[in-house]
């Protein structure tokens, strides 16, 4: 197992510029996961890792030994405490860290999606990804200004979510729309109908929008069904990440009725 001591190691650098620019992961088509908790998921999606990055401590847990059982042809590098924790997003570390690959987003048909226009909140925009992957969507699309899905914030935020999903960035999400096979319905406050009021059992896909300014005049003409979430309590909206799981589940509550009984 190699070591590593110094910030002036060549391929130290490469890790730091891949943990804090979107840029370069894009460039390189690789991120870093943080965390037993990723590396499992990303295993149990039938996946393997580039590069395994450790600290000394790390090498003394069950858990971390139980996954490094799980991938012995992976190459494994011990990082100084000071230069792990400088990669690490997290408090509480446990000390692991993979290089991977970023997924290349199967080209299919689906029939469940969710559609983010400029999502800019990592925490929401990996809310979002765990919710889409929770309800079994088939591809989530990101517009040009969403966050970058696989920084380490969006990561942790989407707990493995990423694994089960077709992602696909930086979309025209407006040609996306036009070419849906189904219904595109999309949250407003001024919606006259109720999203409990419309059949979310065949082909579909929810749209929603920026935090601030939701969804965009060129993607809301796309609507087939624009509704409004029933809000009686004191509140005036709910955030982004907030309407998008309530809309995924109730889609998932109609489709697990009808399966029931048929």
């Amino acid at each position: 197992m190699k070591l590593i001591q110094s910030r002036d190691n060549p391929f130290y650098k490469e890790l730091t510029k891949l943990a804090g620019s979107a840029r370069q992961r894009s460039k390189a088509g690789q991120t870093l996961l943080d965390g037993a908790h990723l590396l499992s998921a990303y295993l149990d999606a039938g996946r393997k890792p580039l590069h395994i990055l450790l600290t000394a401590a790390a090498l003394q847990k069950g858990e971390i030994t139980a996954l490094l059982t799980r991938i012995r042809d992976v190459p494994l590098t011990q990082l100084d405490d000071r230069l792990f924790a400088e990669l690490s997003v997290l408090k509480t570390t446990t000390g692991i860290l993979a290089l991977i690959e970023v997924p290349q987003p199967a080209v299919s048909a689906c029939r469940f999606a969710l559609l983010l226009e400029d999502i800019q909140d990592p925490g929401n925009l990996g809310s979002m990804l765990r919710s889409s992957a929770a309800a079994g969507c088939d591809a989530v699309f990101l517009s040009e200004g969403c966050a970058d899905a696989w920084s380490p914030k969006v990561l942790r935020a989407a707990m493995g979510g990423h694994f089960c999903l077709n992602i696909h960035e930086r979309q025209d999400l407006p040609g996306v729309a036009g070419n849906f096979p189904g219904m595109l319905l999309a949250t407003s406050l001024q919606a006259a109908r109720s999203l409990y009021d419309c059949d979310l059992s065949g082909n579909l896909a929810f749209m929603i929008g920026n935090e601030g300014a939701g969804l965009s005049n060129a993607l809301l003409s796309h609507a087939t069904h624009p509704v409004a979430i029933p809000m009686p309590g004191a509140v005036e909206s709910l955030n982004a990440a907030s309407a998008a799981a309530v809309c995924l589940f109730e889609a998932v509550r109609q489709r697990l009725a009808l399966t029931t009984k048929t």
